[in-house]
């Protein structure tokens, strides 16, 4: 079983969907988890309504900070943003780092449906790369 820590800044938009896509996608080949930097309160209301679209339900997650003994466990550590990317503490390296930036969709202003938008986008984002990333190391951890 690999297990991945999805990491950004507030862990309240992408690395909650990235943990969310996770668990759906992979199930019982994954433990996923996120974590972040400064953790916000709670989960961003748009992301966890942008989630129930594709039938995903990220509304009983908790942001959290990065706990260094957990991040030792993992088998990946994933970075969504440049701040994570830079500022996450070192792991050894057994420990498989990936950067995949995505932009942060809280931080999108225009109207109720561009900012929605720019959490789908995101969403979608997210989608795609955490499904190559995880297919690419689950590949390669069953060739060894």
């Amino acid at each position: 079983m690999m297990k991945v820590i999805f990491i950004c800044t507030g862990n309240s938009c992408r690395s909650q969907m990235a943990e969310g896509i996770a668990r759906e996608r992979f199930g019982d080949s994954v433990i996923a988890l996120s974590a972040g930097l400064r953790p916000e309160e709670n989960v961003h209301p748009l992301a966890v309504e942008v989630m129930k679209e594709i039938g995903i339900d990220i509304s009983r997650q908790k942001p959290k900070i990065i706990d260094p003994d957990i991040l030792l466990q993992m088998d990946c550590v994933v970075t969504l943003c440049g701040d994570g990317e830079e500022s996450c503490p070192a792991t050894p390296p057994s420990i498989k780092r990936v950067h995949m930036p995505v932009n942060d969709p809280s931080k999108s202003r225009g109207s109720e449906e561009e900012v929605a938008a720019a959490f789908r986008n995101a969403r979608r984002e997210v989608e795609e790369k955490v499904s190559a990333v995880i297919s690419d190391l689950l590949e390669k951890n069953n060739q060894e």
